[in-house]
């Protein structure tokens, strides 16, 4: 339980007066009902001694060196949970990012500082280094193995700087720099709806730690150069991978900065429903009738709380379930907007404090625990990596993460041996593709 805070002279805000000029809903600081919302609900609640509502009196209160380069604001993952339950919308989680730029630069955490300084330095906008070089070749080597390996995929493509194409796809680096076969099932779901579609060599990494670093200017510098790399080559939708934090730092960060109004920036998920809507996108569930293995989702903070909200949370919901089958699917509670952070946001994975990131993400593991359910859905890069390590650490593995990909691509039985890792035992040889 955090501790008393007392008071023992009144002192003038300068932080508060700064903030009330850049929020929406800070002038109503003072109408906090001090009711507790914000932290009963919040995973980063007790971390260094800090709460929700806690931070928000010291910040009234004029505590303006206590908050200083405070540590929780690194352990909160701006998830915006209690913005959505306080009553009187303050923004709490706004409040601790322009916290994080009292830090000086040098001094804020340095896997974080370090991936927003790559990526800014390199034409790809990888937070990982990789080359535009480097993509290309990760790229055509692949798709060539999957032409020569893969009965009935001769002719997948995997476009690079098309001219004229109507998606721009971003590509989250860990598949490309670590994990390539990741990439194809997406290829294969675009392929089979006729999807037109194409990478570009420059701007193509979908990750933004300069957003969660609080440098406003590289944010909108890495923004601008990737949204530019899907003009120049004239598209019309920049489409985003499964990842809530680059869908999230790209649909912000042009509203944000007024980067372009002319291209539509889309995540994957609304599009895997409209295929199956469509019928582009065969999937059915009848693998699993017999098998009945559970699923569980994650709602991305970044991608349903913080921007698309509940009808994208549904729209997640309707293509799981479609693959999985809706006996065999288990909800959260709570879920959707509703729903809790795993601790994978923020930039937490990269902040240096493992420890509290366990802590946060315990309430995770309940939820997830409470389902039963041998697999959690996460389309996104952050969840997928915070979730896989709670089990690891709360349940010995109990429980796997995969991408939505994954799951589309097991039911419509076009999924690779290669495609499979993140499968357990019961799931590796399932609705196998037939060999020629």
């Amino acid at each position: 339980m955090a501790e008393t805070l007392r008071l023992e002279k009144t002192r003038k805000s300068e932080f508060l007066n700064k903030v009330k000029g850049i929020l929406p809903n800070t002038g109503n600081l003072s109408l906090c009902l001090t009711c507790g919302a914000c932290s009963s609900g919040c995973p980063a609640t007790g971390l260094a001694n800090m709460d929700p509502r806690k931070f928000l009196r010291m910040v009234v209160l004029g505590l303006d060196e206590e908050i200083t380069k405070h540590q929780w604001v690194w352990m909160c993952s701006m998830c915006e949970r209690c913005v959505h339950v306080c009553p009187m919308k303050i923004n709490i989680s706004g409040l601790v990012f322009e916290a994080r730029k009292l830090w000086p630069r040098e001094e804020r955490p340095k896997g974080i500082l370090g991936s927003c300084d790559m990526a800014i330095k390199n034409d790809s906008c990888s937070a990982m280094g990789a080359s535009p070089e480097d993509f290309r070749f990760v790229v055509e080597d692949i798709l060539e193995e999957v032409r020569e390996t893969q009965p009935g995929w001769k002719d997948l493509q995997a476009p690079i700087d098309k001219e004229g194409a109507y998606f721009f796809l971003s590509q989250n680096s860990r598949e490309p720099v670590t994990e390539p076969d990741e990439m194809v099932p997406l290829w294969k779901i675009l392929h089979l709806v006729g999807a037109d579609w194409t990478y570009s060599c420059t701007g193509w990494g979908g990750e933004n730690y300069c957003m969660f670093l609080a440098d406003e200017d590289n944010w909108k510098k890495i923004a601008t150069k990737t949204i530019q790399s899907a003009k120049d080559l004239g598209c019309k939708v920049y489409l985003n991978t499964e990842c809530g934090h680059s869908t999230f730092s790209v649909w912000k960060g042009n509203q944000k900065f007024g980067i372009d109004k002319g291209i539509a920036i889309e995540p994957m998920v609304k599009y895997y429903a409209k295929w199956i809507r469509e019928g582009k996108l065969k999937v059915n569930a009848d693998w699993n009738k017999d098998l009945k293995v559970k699923f569980t989702v994650q709602d991305p903070c970044n991608l349903i709380r913080k921007s698309f909200g509940d009808e994208m949370a549904d729209e997640l919901r309707f293509v799981l379930t479609a693959c999985v089958g809706e006996e065999n699917f288990i909800d959260m509670m709570p879920n959707k907007s509703n729903n809790y952070c795993c601790g994978g946001g923020g930039g937490y994975l990269q902040a240096g404090y493992k420890e509290e990131r366990l802590r946060y993400g315990l309430l995770k593991h309940q939820q997830i625990d409470a389902t039963g359910a041998p697999y959690v859905v996460t389309p996104c890069h952050n969840c997928h990596a915070q979730i896989h390590e709670l089990g690891e650490h709360y349940a010995d593995g109990a429980y796997r993460t995969v991408h939505l990909w994954t799951i589309i691509a097991l039911s419509l039985g076009i999924l690779g041996e290669n495609e499979r890792e993140y499968l357990g035992d019961d799931l590796k040889e399932v609705n196998m593709p037939d060999a020629e």
